[in-house]
């Protein structure tokens, strides 16, 4: 006899454990819609009124944009990564695009611009290559310059750093000579 034993009572039965799976699955692709924005839905349908699956169909081509539009910035950005090795003779720490191609015995490497009110400073060193990056950027501010921004990138077995600072003190400046010898006796 089938009869009712405590193993049978305690476990959902399979309409219930559907059900909830349902639900759950519901849920998750409310979740998933509300993520994307309303402009990439087609204008004569809104949210509310798109079957699941055209939801669904919807948000996995606003995935793909999103990754394609990485990949584009990505392949934006080591672009101009490498056009600013060789932006302008005029720079402090300027890198001759000829020379680029062995500075893998030469590394690391200083550009640093100074544009009056603000100063970048570009440094190029190797995967192996170890410096305290936040150094670098005590020597921008013991100088007296503010840090706006800092950032990284690797290009293969190089990395780019990048740090944007403004002059904190505008009549004064900054000395750049001084701080690219400093950052110099640093590497």
């Amino acid at each position: 006899m089938k009869g009712c034993n405590s193993e049978s009572s305690s476990k959902p039965d399979r309409k219930t454990v559907e059900r909830n799976r349902r639900i759950h699955m519901k849920s998750l692709c409310f979740k998933l819609a509300s993520l994307v924005p309303p402009q990439h839905f087609k204008t004569t349908n809104s949210k509310d009124t798109m079957s699941q699956q055209n939801q669904l169909d919807t948000a996995a081509s606003y995935i793909k944009k999103l990754r394609e539009r990485i990949e584009n910035l990505k392949e934006r950005n080591e672009k101009a990564m490498r056009s600013q090795l060789g932006s302008s003779k005029s720079d402090i720490g300027y890198i001759d695009p000829e020379k680029t191609a062995m500075m893998g015995s030469r590394l690391p490497v200083i550009e640093l611009r100074d544009s009056g009110s603000s100063i970048e400073v570009m440094l190029i060193s190797g995967l192996n290559k170890n410096f305290m990056f936040y150094e670098v950027i005590s020597v921008l501010e013991e100088e007296g310059a503010e840090v706006v921004s800092a950032s990284f990138t690797t290009i293969g077995d190089k990395v780019f750093h990048s740090v944007h600072a403004q002059v904190k003190i505008s009549r004064v400046g900054v000395d750049t000579s001084t701080v690219l010898q400093r950052l110099q006796d640093l590497m």
